[in-house]
């Protein structure tokens, strides 16, 4: 048996504790170091293995498919400066809770610190961002029970609450390739799984939400981005008559829920009038700087959650429950309720003068308006899909102009909220479930790696890609940089970059539109044709600042 046949064998006993454990995709890029992890991968019945190019694009592909299907994936690359390209998608994957195994292939411990070729410190190289660090030991003919416990160790550490990402490196010595000849290797089989801690509401925390809810009238639940969506604790506020803002990303903008929660928190007019007693923020950290003022500006603010990083950054809460929002409100009595609440009625006629505002100026004019395009997509998606929308001011249009509607799922990078990856997390979400996603210009630009290595029919995932190009970073024309003498050269940064140009060289579909009705019929050419297809809306940045500010005196008008 030689050494590359060892290696093997030890490698696919880890594989064998991922897949026990609820792996059943790895995404993989080229490499020599790799090759006894990427063989064990590739060769084992429950893996689907994606190869990637580019490891970055991998890292953040693999993150797509497991927030998709909301199971852990693996990651494997060789050694050296491979394993810190996933260094992005590991920090997103763990502000995010979203579990991944990183396997890193590594030279053997005696060359660390030589300047042998290829080698770097990769032991602990994630350091807090993953939820556990380990190292196999070289492959040895007694040691197969040693590499199944860390495949178990691992999954198991990633799929625990919090999830998150669990980084295993792997030295290999030389020769990497196996001969053929089967190799055996000891072990004591596989390791008992652990029976999963059965989920419960502690009774204190049921009571201390239900006197949150009995405690005012004048309340609001807020929620944001959620794992779970929390439909109970939505429908036990709707009981007691408070109004419910929530984000796209929370999969509670359904409808009963505020439509135009955006316009309204962002008037100050109407909260002098109808500011809250009570909110209740469930999820995480709210994503638009109105919601977050909003959220701070309560006379009493609790949060619920139990997954998420920090969701009071700013420690303005008087309350903290660190327990499933979802959980706890199927704990809470039926019976609980207000009827005829003055206060509801008083906020959801306001909701509905204000989204008559928003669509009515929307509809009056054909140029391209980012606001805009966001309602128009997000209500043209097909029941059953998912939205991916990117980073920056498409995730803030979106909060701002979406409807109410059931049926679609909304997924967006809002653990560490980067622009870094954001077409390859939409190409893995679009390759385990039917997807569209709405992403800028700069944010298409960053990641176009991915487009060139996926975008050909043989390798293309079916995935709407519309890009909104404005000219380059335009969020930064919404805040206080707009002012600096720099604020194009440094911050906006405008590109000349021929997208149908770059979808020809990576032989995908493209489609130019400039007119805001000619968007739905392009997203049903783009959705036929299938394969990967860009649609680029072509908008005038500075009509779109002209019309966001008539946009707000619309709905203060509306309000008066």
């Amino acid at each position: 048996m030689s050494l590359g046949d060892l290696s093997l064998a030890c490698a696919s006993l880890l594989v064998d504790e991922l897949v026990l454990g609820g792996v059943r995709h790895a995404c993989v890029s080229p490499g020599s170091r790799s090759t006894p992890i990427t063989l064990a991968l590739a060769r084992h019945d429950g893996i689907e293995v994606h190869v990637h190019l580019d490891e970055r694009s991998s890292a953040f592909a693999a993150l797509g498919i497991a927030t998709a299907l909301g199971a852990p994936v693996a990651i494997a690359c060789t050694s050296g400066t491979a394993a810190a390209e996933y260094w992005p998608a590991v920090v997103e994957a763990s502000q995010a809770r979203v579990p991944l195994v990183v396997l890193t292939a590594d030279r053997p411990p005696r060359l660390r610190g030589t300047g042998a070729n290829q080698t770097i410190d990769q032991v602990a190289m994630y350091g807090s961002y993953v939820r556990d660090t380990m190292e196999t030991p070289l492959p040895w003919p007694d040691d197969g029970a040693t590499w199944r416990q860390l495949g178990a160790r691992a999954v198991r550490a990633a799929t625990a609450r919090p999830p998150g990402p669990v980084h295993v490196n792997l030295p290999f010595e030389e020769p990497l390739s196996p001969s053929g000849e089967a190799a055996t290797v000891p072990d004591a089989g596989p390791v008992p799984a652990l029976a999963p801690l059965a989920p419960h509401a502690p009774s204190s925390d049921v009571e201390q939400l239900a006197t949150l809810f009995s405690s005012s009238e004048r309340g609001v639940l807020v929620v944001g981005s959620s794992p779970t969506p929390p439909l109970a604790l939505v429908e036990a506020a709707t009981r007691v008559g408070w109004p419910v803002l929530a984000e796209p990303t929370s999969g509670v903008r359904v409808p009963g829920v505020l439509s135009a929660g955006q316009a309204l928190v962002g008037h100050p007019g109407w909260l002098e009038h109808a500011a809250p007693r009570v909110v209740v923020q469930a999820g995480a950290t709210p994503t638009t700087r109105t919601s977050q003022g909003f959220v701070a500006s309560a006379a009493d603010l609790a949060v619920v959650d139990e997954v998420h990083l920090d969701p009071d950054p700013e420690e303005r809460a008087s309350v903290r429950i660190h327990a499933d929002p979802e959980l706890l409100a199927t704990a809470l009595d039926p019976r609980m309720a207000r009827e005829g609440s003055r206060w509801h009625r008083a906020w959801h006629t306001a909701d509905a003068r204000a989204r008559a505002a928003i669509d009515g100026l929307m509809d009056e004019i054909d140029e391209p308006f980012e606001p805009r395009l966001a309602r128009d997509l997000a209500a043209w998606i097909p029941a059953g899909a998912t939205l991916f929308v990117g980073n920056s001011t498409p995730i803030r249009d979106l909060d701002l102009a979406m409807a109410p509607r059931t049926g679609v799922r909304v997924l967006a990078n809002r653990g560490a909220s980067g622009i870094d990856g954001l077409v390859s997390t939409a190409m893995g979400v679009a390759s385990q479930v039917p997807a569209v996603a709405l992403v800028g210009d700069l944010s298409f630009l960053y990641d176009v790696g991915a487009l060139l290595w996926n975008g050909r029919p043989a390798r293309a995932p079916d995935l709407v890609l519309v890009v909104i190009r404005n000219g380059g970073g335009e969020v930064f024309s919404l805040l206080p940089q707009a002012a600096l003498p720099e604020h194009r050269e440094l911050f906006t940064t405008p590109h000349d970059v021929d997208i149908e140009a770059v979808c020809a060289a990576a032989g995908c579909g493209w489609r130019r539109i400039d007119r805001a009705t000619a968007l739905v019929p392009a997203l049903d050419a783009a959705a036929a044709s299938g394969g990967v297809q860009v649609v680029e809306v072509v908008v005038d940045a500075s009509l779109g600042l002209t019309l966001r500010a008539a946009l707000k005196d619309r709905v203060a008008d509306s309000l008066a």
